[in-house]
């Protein structure tokens, strides 16, 4: 385990909470960040089992001050910022016809402008480790659909300022990627089939059932089989990979 240190954002459940147990095997310190608290705590004491040190900071980093003071505390206590996993964000999943200005707003304020912010904040000592950045996109930025607009519109977005991080990477030393699961059973994705079961005149379990065949998958993915690509990312092997978007999603062929 190196002596090193990783932010995650979204690390109180899903992915984000599966990349924080994963990473723990090859940073000693990880600065866990969500809003859920209790969450948070439940991670930590999974992190902190696998051997390594944690700082928990419950904030809400669609409030534009967050993510400074995310960084930070993670100075004070750690000394230094290895990597930046930025995985934190809920997009509302309304119809592009149905969407109001708060809630194209609401869903940009956390997952777009809360990673921007933490990556602006961080970059100063990202540089000075020579470090990278991860930013958690979604396939839906590749297959736009109008019942859930703003999850395509913002995963596309991310992609894109991921590669304009990359740029200045480049010069800097700081390698930033992008990353594009595709349908992995979390929470999120339970709600997910919740709202779209009825829609298509099914039950929660058929529509559990049926979705990866219209999907073009096998089965769903995994939060863990995403972590492994995210602890991948940040490790000394890909460290000349940056700029890339890369698409894990069981070989889907379409968004449903």
């Amino acid at each position: 385990m190196s002596d090193k240190v990783a932010i995650i954002t979204g690390a109180s459940q899903g992915i984000g909470q599966a990349t924080a147990i994963r990473l723990a095997k090859d940073f000693s310190k990880l600065v866990l960040v969500a809003r859920n608290k209790a969450n948070l705590a439940e991670t930590a004491k999974a992190v902190e089992a696998a051997g390594a040190k944690t700082l928990v900071i419950d904030a809400d980093l669609a409030e534009p001050a967050a993510a400074q003071a995310v960084v930070d505390k993670a100075l004070a206590v750690f000394g230094r910022i290895d990597a930046l996993l930025n995985i934190a964000g809920a997009v509302p999943q309304i119809d592009v016809f149905e969407m109001t200005d708060r809630q194209w707003d609401d869903g940009m304020a956390l997952k777009l402008h809360g990673a921007r912010r933490l990556t602006i904040a961080a970059w100063p000592a990202l540089k000075e480790t020579k470090g990278s950045v991860v930013l958690m996109s979604g396939n839906s930025a590749v297959f736009p659909k109008a019942a859930y607009a703003a999850v395509g519109t913002i995963n596309a977005a991310i992609s894109a300022l991921a590669k304009a991080f990359s740029d200045r990477g480049i010069q800097d030393g700081v390698q930033v990627n992008s990353v594009l699961p595709g349908p992995v059973m979390t929470g999120r994705r339970r709600s997910y089939l919740e709202h779209w079961a009825p829609l298509h005149d099914m039950t929660v379990e058929e529509a559990t059932a049926r979705f990866p065949k219209k999907a073009g998958i096998a089965r769903y993915g995994e939060p863990e089989e995403i972590a492994e690509l995210m602890a991948f990312l940040v490790s000394p092997g890909a460290h000349w990979m940056t700029g890339t978007t890369l698409r894990m999603d069981g070989g889907e062929v379409k968004s449903v």
